[in-house]
């Protein structure tokens, strides 16, 4: 199958500086991806590059097989099929609903511009408010009409930069839920840019985790927060306590809470083991060797932080303890990701 984007080798400089530095990978059709990083890594550089509104410096790019960049060639962004849904939406305030998703249709027949835009309205569940104008729409309403007017051209490829920064938290969650499922169902093939690992998790089927213009780690969202390659993307992905291991030329290595075995023999020497709050398990005992040194209380569970063995281990636990109390901490069974110390 033909991949819907592939990116070769590319290069963009700003002042002599590479802000985008041989990136290399693909996007497969009906997959989302999420360019995710701190602010200045590169991301949005990254996705403006693919729209075509930035020039490349080298470098070669596909879109369902089309050459779109490369060494001879520069497809202008109105010939790429790309939708792009910016930060603030960019609806036209003088234009009503409907107007503003057949904005893009004008080569259609009045006719089936009337149906497209029914279409997309149900499909965005926005009937009714085809005659509102966006000043009467709330954020997640002016967000879901900024996706059916870029779906309803039925682009290649839909670009969409920070597009729920501006929703309000308490209804961001569920229309991340709405927006993924009905990507799901057209098919669509997008790549989100975001600073927001929850919103990554929440939408993304893979992550391009990015770090001074380059990719750090791409992959599917559990790889890359169960078996990062690099400690900036285990600690950029979420939290994790390090533990000081040995390993002497054999398949098991050496701990302050014990031996482990390892499926595959790594090198041998000092290096640190990351283990995940969701690999470990609190367990009340009153004679335990971990004593509780902080709690922060999440909601549906809560964070500690446990002292046992001359280490700091972050658990996650719906059991009810405090300050001070004695534990015991149970890992759970996990191939163990490794980092040189």
């Amino acid at each position: 199958m033909t991949d819907a984007l592939t990116v070769n080798n590319l290069i963009c400089r700003y002042n002599g500086q590479a802000v985008l530095d041989d990136l290399t990978f693909n996007v497969e059709k009906g997959e989302i991806v999420c360019l995710l990083g701190a602010s200045g890594c590169g991301k949005t550089t990254l996705l403006k590059s693919i729209a075509g509104l930035l020039p490349l410096d080298d470098g070669r790019m596909t879109i369902n097989g089309r050459t779109i960049v490369d060494d001879k060639m520069n497809v202008p962004p109105e010939q790429r099929n790309i939708g792009m849904i910016f930060q603030d939406y960019a609806l036209f305030p003088h234009l009503t609903v409907a107007k503003n998703i057949s904005f893009g249709l004008k080569r259609e027949s009045q006719a089936d511009t009337k149906s497209r835009v029914t279409e997309m309205l149900a499909l965005v569940k926005l009937d009714g408010l085809e005659s509102r104008y966006p000043h009467q729409l709330s954020g997640g309403q002016q967000q879901r009409v900024a996706i059916a007017r870029a779906l309803a051209s039925k682009p290649d490829l839909l670009l969409l930069d920070e597009p729920f920064s501006n929703i309000d938290t308490q209804v961001r969650h569920s229309l991340i839920k709405e927006i993924r499922k009905i990507f799901k169902e057209q098919g669509v093939t997008s790549i989100f840019v975001t600073h927001s690992r929850e919103e990554a998790f929440a939408f993304a089927d893979k992550l391009a985790v990015m770090n001074q213009g380059i990719i750090e780690q791409y992959g599917s969202t559990s790889e890359l927060y169960y078996h990062p390659r690099s400690r900036f993307v285990a600690d950029f992905l979420g939290h994790g306590s390090y533990v000081p291991v040995t390993v002497n030329g054999s398949a098991k290595m050496t701990t302050p809470l014990g031996d482990w075995s390892l499926d595959e023999k790594p090198d041998s020497g000092d290096l640190s083991w990351l283990i995940r709050p969701q690999n470990l398990k609190i367990i009340p005992d009153a004679s335990g060797d971990g004593v509780i040194s902080d709690v922060q209380f999440m909601g549906d569970n809560c964070r500690y932080q446990v002292d046992i063995k001359g280490q700091s281990l972050m658990v996650y636990s719906n059991e009810v303890l405090g300050y001070g109390d004695k534990v015991n901490v149970d890992i759970r069974p996990h191939a163990p990701v490794l980092f040189r110390s």
